[in-house]
């Protein structure tokens, strides 16, 4: 049977980089972006290449849970659901606090929702988090984890406001509250997946040159304090992150379900050395 791909935020960075990982994989393979240019500039680079797979590209904005069912159904139509690369997402630069959760953790919950029942033998999905939630010194709020573990409620936005109160207003705290969402989903979701023969896992990016990690780092001095204490010394590339994503998409990784990858050069595991005993968070946390 035919096999399907998808990788969304195809149109630039971590996402085309994803897509080009993809192409050798599956059959057909749907480049699913908002900017329909972008992604049709991703195809054509593909599409010149000697690549495995018929390239199609998907003009949709994930939050549409209509248009992110209608995926699902062409899926279906077009054969075997095999990877998805879900790295479409925003950062804090570039929305308030509803949209950054409703994009980075909502659209995540509807891309599984809608593919779930296509789940079969050999399925995987790898969902895009960050390291932001791994930053914390301190423990969670249990009530507003309690709300993360339906972002699909219609009062879900709400709720959380009500739980964490205006804290949640920074753009920076809604992101970080959005990823920490997305590694409860990945947890959920491996369940669900797994009994059906699939998995599903994520990956946690750290400070990558990407178009989106270059106008973050133009905005706040975060990403630049960041990628000095990284111990690589650097920024990350796309295609590392890509490599990551790939691995676990394949069948290298068949037993590997519900967990998430960290792919920050280190600089996490130097944030956690250095930070004294009690701290409740640490200094560079995004806000």
């Amino acid at each position: 049977m035919t096999t399907v791909g998808i990788a969304t935020g195809a149109g630039r960075g971590m996402g085309r980089a994803c897509a080009a990982r993809l192409a050798d994989t599956v059959d057909v393979l749907l480049l699913v972006d908002r900017d329909e240019r972008a992604a049709a500039e991703t195809a054509a680079v593909l599409s010149g290449s000697e690549r495995r797979a018929q390239v199609n590209v998907v003009a949709l904005d994930i939050t549409d849970g209509d248009a992110v069912r209608g995926l699902a159904s062409r899926v279906s139509e077009l054969g075997r659901l095999r990877a998805v690369a879900h790295a479409a997402g925003i950062s804090p630069t570039m929305g308030d606090w509803r949209q950054i959760l409703t994009v980075d953790l909502v659209g995540s919950a509807l891309l599984t929702e809608a593919l779930a029942p296509l789940a079969t033998a050999g399925t995987a999905v790898v969902c895009f988090a960050s390291m932001a939630p791994l930053l914390e010194g301190g423990r969670g709020n249990p009530d507003a984890e309690t709300v993360l573990g339906d972002p699909l409620d219609p009062h879900f936005l709400e709720r959380l406001h009500a739980a964490l109160g205006l804290v949640i207003e920074s753009p920076g705290i809604a992101y970080t509250w959005a990823k920490r969402g997305v590694y409860r989903l990945v947890e959920r979701e491996a369940v669900r997946f797994g009994r059906a023969g699939g998995r599903i896992c994520s990956v946690s990016p750290g400070i990558i040159d990407t178009p989106m990690g270059r106008q973050e780092a133009a905005s706040r001095s975060t990403n630049d304090r960041l990628a000095r204490r990284t111990p690589l010394g650097r920024e990350g590339h796309p295609d590392e992150v890509a490599s990551a994503v790939a691995f676990l998409l394949s069948d290298e990784a068949s037993f590997i379900n519900g967990i998430d990858i960290l792919v920050d050069g280190g600089v996490v595991a130097a944030l956690r050395s250095a930070r004294p005993a009690g701290s409740e968070q640490s200094a560079l946390l995004p806000r």
